[in-house]
């Protein structure tokens, strides 16, 4: 990043950026307590672990995007980019210091937005009815709390469509940003009522979850999941609009994000079941489908405290419903068509299997609204599951047996299990829209510095299915 223009830098308050005590101890003795207490094991075989990880993000997982010309972050052995994908592997990355990659990748989606703002959530396998889901800000602002540069969100440059010419003149990345949560309500909100809906549940990234998100193209179901990261994009607008000195548009997007709250807890929220339900644009009747996208709201903060004693204790930690042997079962168990294993009837399977990024998101909603005990017990059996009950990191799993399914071995969004404990036991979350520090544990904690990646294998716009399970 170009330091020179950092006209709003943000000054790093002594002790910060580095960490140098947790709850009074040396992270030394934090280090060895979270093993102890999350019964982790050994700690040397625990961190070889992570440098195993590392290497393998390091030489595989980083490759260079030669229409770009830039080195992208992939958590896939057949190298496609996915939307939410990128916000979670760089909150693991934001633990060795590295947010190279919130702006790299960031900026190659930009390149191809198109004029009305839609960006195709894949970067190499086009999908050009579904739009990059509401993270592009989120990224955006992670990288910059971490370099404390929030000047280049107003480079300007000729962009969008690169591969047949500019579709933008003379555009800022704060332009574009704006652009594409503005998308979702231009064109993806059929009834106005200021609620989205999902191209399918494909779309939504919960492959398989047909019965609450639709199938392909029905364009048909307003999500609970989709409203809150929108929530959360437009949180993200308006710390990046204060740091730029732009006061009435941050004034904008907090009064935009407080209406969402409240459509959202209006609209999705059924009082007899205790349950965020999406909702069917078409019939305006809620799909009481129980997916463990109603749990997103905890995640956005924006439940009150008695619904949330609702959500926790009589669905999430039930279980006959989202509480498998290995939580959290990404459809209820009560659902006709929960299922677990790698069925592959249409993508990956959602419909009761354990996906570690839900898990995170889940932990630190029940961190945000004290149920400290519940977020613990998760983080336990999450790296239970991922570190001691396989032998390498896994796509995803089955929430009752422990087997691990999917890509193998996998360096994405799964290598959140190994910091969760830790997240948890000292309250640190750099996905907290809060404008506080994103610090480099990965170095403090576990000694450990991030592998270079000197030459990183060339891809250009054709998938390898070289690594595919």
């Amino acid at each position: 990043m170009k330091t020179s223009m950092l006209r709003f830098f943000c000054l790093p308050v002594l002790g910060s950026l580095l960490l140098t005590h947790m709850q009074g101890q040396t992270p030394a003795k934090t280090f060895r307590k979270v093993v102890s207490q999350y019964e982790i094991g050994a700690g040397d075989d625990f961190l070889r672990r992570i440098e195993e990880v590392n290497r393998d993000i390091a030489a595989r997982g980083v490759v260079l995007y030669e229409p770009d010309g830039r080195k992208l972050l992939t958590g896939y052995a057949y190298h496609e980019m996915y939307d939410w994908d990128l916000y979670f592997e760089n909150l693991y990355m934001s633990y060795f210091g590295i947010s190279d990659y919130c702006f790299t990748n960031l900026k190659s989606f930009l390149n191809r937005q198109c004029v009305n703002g839609f960006i195709s959530r894949t970067l190499i396998e086009k999908r050009e009815r579904q739009h990059f889901k509401p993270f592009l800000a989120q990224i955006a602002e992670l990288g910059s709390r971490q370099t404390c540069d929030y000047a280049w969100l107003e480079e300007r440059g000729d962009r969008g469509r690169m591969q047949i010419g500019p579709a933008f003149k003379s555009v800022s990345y704060y332009e574009q940003l704006m652009l594409s949560i503005d998308y979702w309500m231009r064109y993806c909100d059929f009834d106005r009522n200021g609620l989205p809906v999902w191209n399918s549940s494909d779309h939504s990234g919960m492959d398989n979850q047909i019965s609450r998100a639709g199938r392909l193209d029905e364009f048909r179901y307003e999500g609970v999941d989709l409203a809150c990261y929108i929530y959360r994009e437009l949180r993200a607008m308006e710390l990046m609009a204060e740091k730029l000195g732009k006061a009435e548009d941050a004034k904008r997007f907090r009064v935009r994000a407080a209406l969402l709250a409240d459509k959202i807890n209006t609209v999705f929220w059924d009082e007899e079941d205790g349950f965020y339900y999406d909702r069917d644009e078409h019939t305006g009747e809620p799909v009481r489908v129980k997916s463990a996208a109603g749990f997103i709201p905890l995640w956005a903060g924006i439940v009150p405290p008695r619904r949330a004693e609702r959500l926790v204790r009589e669905h999430l930690t039930d279980p006959d419903e989202f509480w498998t042997e290995f939580p959290v079962a990404c459809y209820a168990k009560t659902e006709p068509d929960y299922v677990q294993g790698d069925i592959r009837d249409w993508g990956c399977n959602w419909r009761g299997t354990t996906w570690i990024p839900i898990n995170y998101m889940i932990m630190h909603g029940l961190l945000d609204y004290g149920y400290a005990d519940v977020a613990r017990e998760l983080a336990r059996k999450t790296v239970d599951l991922v570190y001691k009950r396989n032998e390498v990191t896994r796509e995803f799993y089955d929430g009752e047996s422990g087997e691990g399914l999917g890509l193998k071995r996998f360096w994405g969004w799964s290598v959140l299990a190994y910091v969760m404990p830790f997240e948890c036991e000292t309250g640190y979350d750099p996905s907290k829209l809060d404008g506080s520090a994103v610090r480099p544990l990965g170095r403090e904690l576990f000694g450990l510095d991030f592998p270079a990646s000197d030459d990183p294998r060339p891809i250009s716009t054709h998938l390898s299915q070289d690594g595919l399970q």
